[in-house]
């Protein structure tokens, strides 16, 4: 499980290095590198969509997983968690907060935790270790999410190290269970769930450069079952 290992420190020593530089680096820097990767992120989700296979199918996960996360809440949750995160890391720099707003730092904090743990790469990176022994996918994320982790918790700030502990339980979940799944998967529904990524990637995007406020968070429910709606879609329909 050496993937999983390394990229959830990526994330926490990145994390640790922007939040104690933070106040170090102009105000129009900080609000300029969080945009940047924001549209590298509509790109990378642009990219992914070109993959997709089965269009009703991914559709048609996007619109039930979005229910299900809507109808359980599933960003509300993540929202005042983030908040108390915030209270807590900040209290002791209350006075001089790079960021105004809990409303800004909620935007911004759930579309992290977004891109972080839901990322396809991320995905298909703990099952290539879990079959092949290979971590290398997963280590290049690590380089990636080591920077990402700087840019944003120079604004965030302690907060972002934390979201190491999600993205680590979901990778080495998919690690130990990679056996398992692996063998379910065709290539077709792997495009499939790329493509759906890739939408939930593209209005991460949206929402971190303040272009639209999409729920991402509860659409992530899709993700879960757009290979199982795409199987079905190919074999019976």
């Amino acid at each position: 499980m050496i993937g999983p290992i390394i990229n959830g420190a990526a994330i926490i020593v990145g994390g640790l290095i922007g939040a104690s530089v933070g106040k170090t680096i102009p105000a129009r820097v900080r609000e300029a590198l969080p945009m940047t990767f924001g549209c590298a992120a509509i790109g990378i989700g642009v990219a992914l969509i070109t993959k997709i296979h089965t269009i009703p199918a991914v559709v048609l996960a996007l619109l039930i997983g979005s229910l299900i996360g809507e109808l359980l809440q599933l960003e509300r949750g993540i929202e005042k968690l983030s908040l108390k995160l915030r209270l807590f890391f900040d209290k002791p720099n209350a006075k001089q907060p790079l960021i105004t707003s809990h409303e800004d730092f909620i935007e911004k904090y759930v579309a992290l935790v977004v891109l972080f743990c839901a990322s396809g790469m991320g995905i298909f990176g703990a099952l290539t270790e879990g079959i092949s022994a290979d971590p290398s996918l997963l280590i290049a994320k690590a380089f990636l999410d080591f920077f990402t982790a700087i840019i944003f918790a120079i604004t965030l700030g302690y907060a972002v190290s934390l979201i190491a502990i999600p993205q680590f339980l979901i990778q080495a979940a998919l690690f130990l269970l990679a056996s398992v799944i692996q063998p379910l998967i065709s290539d077709s529904m792997f495009a499939d769930f790329s493509a759906c990524g890739g939408i939930i990637m593209l209005a991460t995007g949206f929402r971190i450069c303040n272009i639209k406020l999409f729920p991402v968070a509860n659409m992530l429910f899709a993700l879960i079952i757009v290979m199982p709606i795409s199987a079905i879609w190919l074999d019976f329909i």
